[in-house]
Formats: C-alpha cells, sequence, structure tokens
C-alpha cells in the first residue's frame, strides 16, 4: 500500500510539474486564433519533433507491440522503422505547400485546391473515424495500459468494469484540460516534457531487462537474448506475419504517407512551425525518433519472451509484467505519469485537432464566414467538450468489443486514409484534375474498401485472403487513376494555380537534404541489424555478412552525402535570395 501510494504521489507530482511548465509557456499565447490553433504559429523543432513523437506513441503501442515481439518476431516493428520514409516526403514536399499557402487544417488546403465540396467530404471522414474509433480506442488502451500495471481494482475495491470507467474519466478530463483550455502551444510543451521522460524510462526497461537476464551482467544478457532463440530478433516478414516483408513496399507506404503528411492531429504541430527551416527540422528530427521505438516498443517483448518463456497468461502482459518485477520503486511514478502523459498526447492531439477542423472547417465557412478569432476559439472550445463527453461514454464500451481490437481500428483508418493522402498527392501533383474525380474517389474508395476487407465475406461468403495492406495498395492506384481519368475528360477550365502566401519565413532548412538521406541510411540498417545476417543470424550474435553489408552501406551513405552537400552548398545561396526575394515584394 505504501508502495502504491509513493507511486500516485510522484506520479501527480511530475505530471503537476509538467501541466505548470505547460501553462506558463501557453500563457497569454491563446487569444487570437493562430494563438489557440497553431501556437501562435510560433513551435521551434524541438517542440515540433517531441510533440510529433509523443502524439505517436501510444499505450497501446507499448503493450500491443511489445505483446507481438513476445509472441512472434520483430516484423511489426516496420510500422514504426519505415515511417521517415513519410517523414521526409512530409518535410521536403508536402510542408513548404502546407506553410506557404498558410493553411491552418488540411481540408483548408483541399478547398483551396479543389473546393468546399471536398473540404466537406474530408471533413465528415476525419470526423468519424475521430469520433467513434481513433479517441475512444486511445483512451480505453490507455485505461486497460494503467489497469494492467496497476491494479485499481484491488486498490479501490472496485470492480474492473467500473475501474475501467474510471480511469477512463479522469484521464479523459485531465486530457482534455490541457487541449481544451491550453490550445496547441500547451499540448506541444507537455508532449515534449512526456516525450523526454518517456524516452529515458523506456531505455530503462530495455537495460535493466538485459542485466536481469544476464543474472546482473548487461553483456551477458545481450549475447543471451542474440544467440538463443535468434529468430525472435528477425524484422524480415514473411507470408504468415501480419506485416510481411513486402507490405513495406505496398501499401504501407501510403499508409505513412497519410500519418505523417495528411493526417491533422499530427501535421497540426508542423503547420505551427515557427518558419520552414523550423518545421522540417522538427518533422526529420521525428524520424530518429521513430527508430529508437522498436528498442522501447520491441526488444522488451522479447527480453519478457527470455524470462518467463510461454508461462504469462497473455502476450499484452509481457510488458507490464516486466515493468512489475525490474522496475526501481523509485522511478514507479515517474513511468506512470510518462505512461499516461503518452495517453494525453495522443487523446488531446485528436480533440484539438478535431475541435480546429471543426471551427476553422465546419462552422466558419458553413455556419458564419465573418466570425471573429474569439468566437471561433469559444465554438472550438465548446466542440471540444461535447466530443470529450462523447468518447468517454463510448470508450469503455469497447469492452464488448472481439479480440484484435487494434486490428480492427487499424483495418477502419483505411476508410479514409488511402483516398485522403491520394487526393493531397494528386492535388499537388495536377493542375487539372477537377473536384468531381476527388469526390468520385472518396465514394468510390469507402465502398470499395468495405466490401473487399468486410463485406464480400458477410454479403456473399466470398473471403478475401489477401493482406489489408495490399488492398490498400491496388486501391490508391485505381483511385489516383480514377482522378487522371476524370481530369483529362473533364479537366478544370483554368488550372490551378498555387497561391504563395505564407505567413513565416519559407527559407528552407540547410541541411534538409543530408539529413535526409542519413535517415534513409539508418532505415536500411536497422533492418541489416534485425535480420538473419545481423542479430537473427543463428550460429553467432551477427555473422560476417552483416560487416560487409554495414560497411558498404556507411561507404555509399557517405558518397550519397558528399555529393548532395556539394550539390546544395552551390544552389542554396540562391534559394534563399529567391526566398528574400519574394518576400520583399510582398
Amino acid at each position: 500500500m505504501n508502495s502504491i501510494l509513493f507511486t500516485l504521489i510522484t506520479c501527480a507530482f511530475f505530471m503537476g510539474l509538467v501541466g505548470w511548465i505547460s501553462y506558463r509557456k501557453a500563457k497569454g499565447q491563446v487569444n487570437d486564433s493562430d494563438g489557440y490553433f497553431l501556437a501562435g504559429r510560433g513551435l521551434t523543432g524541438g517542440f515540433i519533433a517531441g510533440s510529433l513523437l509523443l502524439t505517436n506513441l501510444s499505450a497501446e503501442q507499448l503493450i500491443g507491440l511489445n505483446g507481438q515481439a513476445y509472441r512472434t518476431n520483430l516484423s511489426n516493428m516496420a510500422w514504426e522503422v519505415t515511417a521517415p520514409i513519410a517523414v521526409i516526403i512530409m518535410a521536403l514536399i508536402l510542408l513548404p505547400k502546407y506553410l506557404g499557402g498558410a493553411f491552418s487544417t488540411l481540408p483548408e488546403f483541399l478547398s483551396s485546391r479543389f473546393d468546399d465540396g471536398v473540404r466537406r467530404y474530408i471533413v465528415i471522414l476525419f470526423m468519424l473515424g475521430y469520433a467513434f474509433v481513433t479517441i475512444p480506442s486511445v483512451l480505453y488502451s490507455g485505461a486497460l495500459a494503467v489497469l494492467k500495471l496497476f491494479d485499481v481494482p484491488g486498490l479501490l475495491g472496485i470492480s474492473f468494469e467500473s475501474s475501467v470507467w474510471l480511469v477512463i474519466w479522469v484521464i479523459g478530463i485531465v486530457g482534455a484540460i490541457y487541449a481544451i483550455f491550453g490550445g496547441l502551444k500547451a499540448v506541444a510543451v507537455s508532449d515534449t516534457l512526456n516525450g523526454i521522460g518517456l524516452l529515458l524510462v523506456g531505455l530503462m526497461i530495455p537495460i535493466i531487462g538485459l542485466a536481469a537476464l544476464g543474472d546482473g551482467n548487461f553483456f551477458e544478457g545481450f549475447k543471451t537474448m542474440a544467440t538463443d532463440h535468434s529468430e525472435k530478433l528477425n524484422a524480415i516478414g514473411s507470408a504468415d506475419d501480419s506485416v510481411p516483408f513486402s507490405a513495406i513496399f505496398t501499401g504501407m507506404i501510403f499508409m505513412n504517407m497519410f500519418y505523417w503528411g495528411t493526417n491533422q492531429y499530427v501535421i497540426q504541430r508542423a503547420l505551427g512551425a515557427k518558419n520552414l527551416a523550423e518545421g522540417q527540422k522538427g518533422v526529420l528530427f521525428s524520424g530518429f525518433y521513430k527508430l529508437v521505438v522498436p528498442i522501447l516498443m520491441m526488444i522488451p517483448g522479447v527480453i519478457a519472451f527470455h524470462l518467463y518463456g510461454g508461462n504469462l497468461t497473455t502476450v499484452d502482459l509481457a510488458y507490464p509484467t516486466m515493468v512489475t518485477n525490474l522496475m526501481p520503486a523509485i522511478f514507479s511514478g515517474l513511468f506512470l505519469a510518462v505512461l499516461l502523459g503518452a495517453v494525453f498526447s495522443s487523446f488531446n492531439s485528436l480533440l484539438n485537432s478535431a475541435a480546429t477542423m471543426f471551427a476553422l472547417d465546419v462552422y466558419k465557412p458553413g455556419f458564419k464566414p465573418n466570425a471573429s478569432d474569439e468566437q471561433l476559439i469559444r465554438i472550438s472550445k465548446y466542440f471540444g467538450t461535447l466530443l470529450a463527453l462523447v468518447s468517454f461514454i463510448i470508450s469503455p464500451m469497447l469492452m464488448n468489443a472481439p479480440e484484435g481490437l487494434w486490428d480492427i481500428i487499424r483495418k477502419f483508418t483505411g476508410f479514409f486514409n488511402i483516398p485522403i493522402i491520394a487526393i493531397v498527392l494528386v492535388g499537388i501533383a495536377s493542375k487539372f484534375v477537377p473536384p468531381l474525380g476527388a469526390k468520385i474517389a472518396v465514394i468510390f474508395h469507402v465502398v470499395t474498401y468495405y466490401m473487399l476487407v468486410w463485406g464480400l465475406n458477410q454479403w456473399f461468403g466470398i473471403e478475401i485472403t489477401m493482406n489489408f495492406i495490399h488492398i490498400s495498395a491496388i486501391l490508391f492506384v485505381i483511385e489516383v487513376g480514377i482522378m487522371l481519368t476524370v481530369g483529362y475528360i473533364r479537366p478544370l477550365p483554368r488550372p490551378y494555380a498555387f497561391k504563395h502566401a505564407p505567413k513565416v519565413s519559407m527559407v528552407p532548412w540547410k541541411y534538409a537534404i543530408p539529413t535526409s538521406l542519413l535517415l534513409l541510411s539508418l532505415i536500411v540498417f536497422t533492418y541489416i541489424v534485425f535480420s538473419p545476417i545481423g542479430l537473427a543470424y543463428p550460429d553467432a550474435i551477427v555473422s560476417n555478412w552483416f560487416w560487409l553489408a554495414s560497411g558498404a552501406l556507411i561507404v555509399v551513405t557517405g558518397f550519397a552525402l558528399v555529393l548532395a552537400m556539394k550539390k546544395w552548398e552551390k544552389n542554396y545561396d540562391h534559394v534563399v535570395g529567391e526566398h528574400l526575394k519574394k518576400a520583399g515584394n510582398q
């Protein structure tokens, strides 16, 4: 009881400290719409990267991915490790468009490129996804994480169901306070602080886990992990794994591009950048964080397999069991604080972004075009409060959902991620595709995706065995073809012309290109490490091919970096001069 009391007190202290610092940083900066929705367009790279990291990480990943590593291997790390590809596309291609047009939301950008009809289609897709699946699932998975790590029913003498309701409402209310009353700046600051804590505590678990595996010797534990059941460290997924290696090169690319390049609750941090250079720094730095995620979220699952074998009642207990058995009591409060911080981050980011879209993409264009900043902030707070209350009620109902909730959620996001990224990319690449093409693509996707993933089996008993990731890739190609065909048959009367009207400096980050090349190289290196020639090599810690492949990668990367820097150095001064010239003419 004393240890639980100590945990709660220290947790409250750390959470209170984060809240106080966030309040101080955001105080007086939420009085206008840019201040509330986009942090005054003043976020620096560090805050953007930290907020992106914690927005992306959730309790469900912390427990679920470690559970998958405990059960099978590291093939699921593809969702994390390949994300930097999408991050690079966001930083170099999409972000200059978003900031160049001073857009506050993705639907606003699509309204500018197409029309308000397309804007409404996309807002509806986002709102349905956020309200009925994404936000409730974040709260529910966070509540389960807390319940698995700490015996709330036993502590309070209430049932499991009552504990779920209680924890969801407590987490939800605290997170909503950040999002509704603090605006994006408070969210970004709290995310960054919690992100630092999550990295520190998250790295602690595999370190103490390997020490425990080696009977107090970290290196012996590492040797055991690398040589005993080394197949657990293989990230090259087979056709039987939930993420086949081939899926990396099909639908996963577009799913990650949607998430990192068009998903409002993620890109809103970058839209609040102080300038293009800081935005690119923040986005690209988050790519490096993603490469660390497997160490935090999958290696502990492998260690748990070695420590506990197959004795756990469910794979999702792998990470909580390690934390309960190995985490020093003095850090328990900090761990609970950053765990809740990860839940808060995903929840309040979703809430903040949904409120932003409602105010700027529904209320203002549809009901009150001349709404003042004060009215927009007020209506967004009302909507955010209503959406929070709805999610508090829906979330506990997920207790009745079938097993495999994580897979269902991913499949559900397939209803909107592929058509949105397809519309954005076509909108940028083509000047003649009309709004009709985008609308047809949305309707086609929703109906076809449902039929291929669920409908054919439910209605006609025809089961499509193809992985839904591959299905998404096929639909992406078809929908791009639909839009281009409509653009050929009924092109816009006048080609679309992008209106360059930035509110921040558009000088790019000088080292964006070499940083991107380094990120790509590290993705390849990560797969070399966690492959049959790396740590998954059965006869030793690594094979001789590992050193040959790593050496070749270093040479190729070094050569590419030298060429990139040499070419970019010649062009950078010219690019800066052009941007300064544009700024002077405005």
